[in-house]
């Protein structure tokens, strides 16, 4: 199963503050030691909103919104995305974020990815053929 760990923004990471070298030490020691139980499939810090874009649709046709975002809260700062067995062992390594310095007020949500076989039927035969050689997966 695959899960991605979602660092929410707050108003550090909106304002473009760049973690301490202790900091960033300590966030590669945690990957480092996730990858030896879960395998990770990729992850990323984000830039600030204010260098975003959303892109709408209102009846159809697409609206591009320049950032920043209301709703520091609401947005999403960094993520991680792992495989793992389950909810329970993705929990334990959630649980392990280094919470130092800038990052001990941090906040993170975990949602599951869907599979193709979680949509049952939608994706059979060339469809998901077709899916298969869109998402390119190691």
């Amino acid at each position: 199963m695959r899960f991605m760990l979602i660092r929410k923004a707050d108003e550090a990471t909106e304002a473009g503050v760049m973690p301490s070298r202790e900091l960033a030490q300590a966030m590669m020691d945690y990957h480092e030691q996730m990858g030896r139980h879960l395998k990770i499939l990729g992850g990323d810090g984000l830039h600030p909103s204010i260098r975003g874009k959303r892109v709408t649709f209102k009846h159809g046709k697409p609206v591009v919104i320049d950032g920043p975002f209301a709703e520091t809260k609401e947005l999403v700062a960094g993520y991680t995305l792992v495989e793992a067995d389950g909810w329970d062992q993705v929990l334990e390594w959630a649980k392990k974020w280094p919470c130092i310095l800038e990052e001990a007020n941090a906040t993170l949500e975990i949602r599951q990815v869907y599979e193709l076989e979680d949509f049952g039927d939608v994706f059979t035969g060339d469809l998901r053929e077709q899916a298969e050689r869109v998402m390119v997966r190691e």
